[in-house]
C-alpha cells in the first residue's frame, strides 16, 4: 500500500498537520496518488501508532488544536526501504477502457460524447501540468529534489499526452464506425 509512503514523503518534505496534508494532497501528490481526507487522517493515526511519525510537541494543550506531525527515524527507514524495494508495474484501473470494451459487445450508445469529455479533461490536466512546469521550473531545477519533482511532473505530462492521443484515436474510430452519425455503433449481434 502506497498511501502511508505518500504521507511519509509529504511529511519529510515539510512537517504538517492533517489539514495541511489534505490540502497538499489536493494540490500536488493527489495528481498521481489520491486519498480522501478521512483516509489521510486514519493513516496518520496508524503511522503514529506504529512509531513512524509523531505529533510535534506543542506549548499549548492539543485538545482542539491541530497536531503537526514529523517523521521519526523509523519512518524515514521505512520510506527508504520502500523506495529500494523491487516491485512490478501495476495495471492502471481507469474504468474508461473497460467501458469502451463493453461497448464492443453492447453498443456504443452515448459513450462517444463521454470519450470526448474525457479527452477534454485530460487536455485541461495537461495544460495545468505545463503551467506548473512554466511556473516552478522556468530556470530549470536547482536542486536534486527539484530535478526529481520535475521528472515526476514530466511523467505526468507524458501520461496525459498518451491519454489524449489514445482518446483522439478512439473518437476518430468510433465516429468512423458510426458513420459520423453520432448514433450507436451496432453490436456484434446486430452485425
Amino acid at each position: 500500500m502506497s498511501l502511508p509512503h505518500a504521507i511519509l514523503t509529504a511529511l519529510l518534505e515539510k512537517p504538517s498537520s492533517g489539514s495541511e496534508l489534505t490540502r497538499r494532497f489536493d494540490r500536488s501528490i493527489g495528481y498521481f496518488w489520491s486519498a480522501t481526507h478521512q483516509q489521510i487522517y486514519r493513516e496518520l493515526g496508524k503511522l503514529e501508532k506504529a512509531g513512524l511519525i509523531r505529533a510535534l510537541p506543542s506549548p499549548i494543550p492539543t485538545r482542539g488544536q491541530k497536531k503537526e506531525y514529523e517523521v521519526l527515524p523509523k519512518g524515514r527507514e521505512e520510506l527508504r526501504s520502500w523506495v529500494n524495494r523491487r516491485e512490478d508495474p501495476k495495471v492502471a484501473r481507469d474504468p474508461l477502457p473497460l467501458r469502451l470494451r463493453a461497448a464492443g459487445v453492447v453498443g456504443v450508445g452515448d459513450l462517444l460524447p463521454e470519450i470526448v469529455r474525457h479527452r477534454d479533461l485530460h487536455r485541461a490536466r495537461l495544460d495545468e501540468y505545463r503551467e506548473f512546469e512554466r511556473r516552478d521550473f522556468t530556470d530549470g531545477p536547482r536542486t536534486e529534489q527539484e530535478r526529481i519533482h520535475l521528472l515526476v511532473l514530466r511523467g505526468g505530462i507524458d501520461i496525459e499526452n498518451g491519454w489524449i492521443s489514445w482518446l483522439t484515436r478512439a473518437i476518430d474510430e468510433l465516429s468512423e464506425i458510426s458513420g459520423d452519425r453520432g448514433g450507436p455503433v451496432s453490436t456484434a449481434e446486430e452485425r
